[in-house]
């Protein structure tokens, strides 16, 4: 020891006593011994690969599951809007039907002429209501007589023009 470690101590403190050796700080490897670091690598790279592959499973299971949720979906849809299509068609079915018995009750004869009478003010025709008119029975009509052209040959067309 050197001689420092010998003299008398005024505080209370307890001195440190250095080592006569010097620590050398251990350097980091940067690789373990070749055989090791191969069967590690390998383990890891095997186990990366099965965690890999479960992740793919289950992201595959689980797209599978939502494009059948998602066409169950499509058809539910489908199939309300085709129920209520029949629906609102069986509704317009009847109101078609009570609007026609509607017309055959209003197209009565007797609903015509009460109509007529109440609502346009009409009336039956009687004998004096009718007025009779004579006419000449010469015919005003006049026929005219028209000749039908025949063809005429090439030559006779020429002459006609001069």
């Amino acid at each position: 020891m050197s001689e420092t470690s010998y003299k008398y101590q005024y505080d209370t403190n307890p001195r440190k006593i250095k080592p006569e050796y010097k620590v050398k700080p251990e350097k980091v490897k940067n690789k373990p011994n070749n055989k090791m670091y191969k069967k590690n690598r390998n383990k890891r790279i095997a186990e990366t690969k099965r965690k890999a592959k479960i992740i793919f499973y289950l992201l595959a299971t689980f797209t599978i599951i939502f494009t059948i949720s998602y066409r169950n979906t499509l058809i539910d849809e489908a199939y309300s809007k085709t129920e209520s299509l029949k629906n609102d068609l069986s509704n317009i079915e009847k109101e078609n039907e009570q609007i026609e018995v509607n017309i055959e009750n209003s197209i009565n004869l007797s609903n015509i002429e009460r109509v007529a009478r109440e609502k346009l003010g009409m009336t039956k025709l009687s004998n004096k209501q009718t007025v009779y008119i004579t006419l000449p029975k010469q015919d005003y009509i006049e026929s005219e007589n028209k000749t039908i052209n025949k063809k005429k040959t090439l030559l006779e067309r020429i002459k006609d023009l001069f």
